[in-house]
């Protein structure tokens, strides 16, 4: 499955949506912008919340957090040791842990569990100059959470590249 993301710079009260390859609006991020920590929400095209990501407060790196139904879902930091390329773990609450590298800046990369793909992120398979698409690779994924991680890597990135 193909999902297009319309890649504005995020930031908080920014809204946009998510495409499918059909060109319907299947996910809305929706920037909530009277909150004291940086939130957006994943509706579905009725607008119904699907998943709630927020900076994490009073953790010693920037940390991002999903939630789903209140519920944390998964925390997604950068890893420790990443030199020449962005590496991010997403841990979830069951224990798993995600891999994400590649170049998130230029919208090039992966999502990975255990050396498997599950989706990649890329600017390649589109013309649009302000978009990237979000290919989930397996069936049995789930795509909410995967363009999630997507937006929170970016938005972690993009963050970093600021303060430096």
């Amino acid at each position: 499955m193909r999902f297009q993301v319309h890649d504005r710079i995020f930031g908080i009260g920014d809204d946009y949506w998510i495409d499918d390859e059909h060109g319907r609006h299947v996910y809305l991020v929706d920037g909530k912008a009277l909150r004291l920590r940086e939130t957006f929400e994943m509706k579905d095209a009725d607008g119904r919340v699907l998943i709630t990501i927020h900076k994490k407060w009073f953790a010693l790196r920037d940390t991002m957090v999903i939630e789903r139904g209140g519920e944390e879902l998964a925390t997604i930091r950068r890893k420790r040791l990443s030199l020449l390329r962005n590496h991010y773990r997403v841990e979830l609450v069951d224990g798993t842990e995600l891999d994400v590298s590649g170049s998130v800046l230029d919208r090039e990369f992966a999502v990975e569990y255990d050396g498997e793909l599950l989706a990649e992120i890329s600017r390649r398979w589109l013309s649009l100059r302000d978009a990237y698409g979000v290919n989930v690779v397996r069936e049995d994924a789930d795509p909410s959470l995967l363009i999630a991680v997507a937006v929170c890597v970016i938005r972690l990135a993009e963050r970093e590249h600021e303060d430096d």
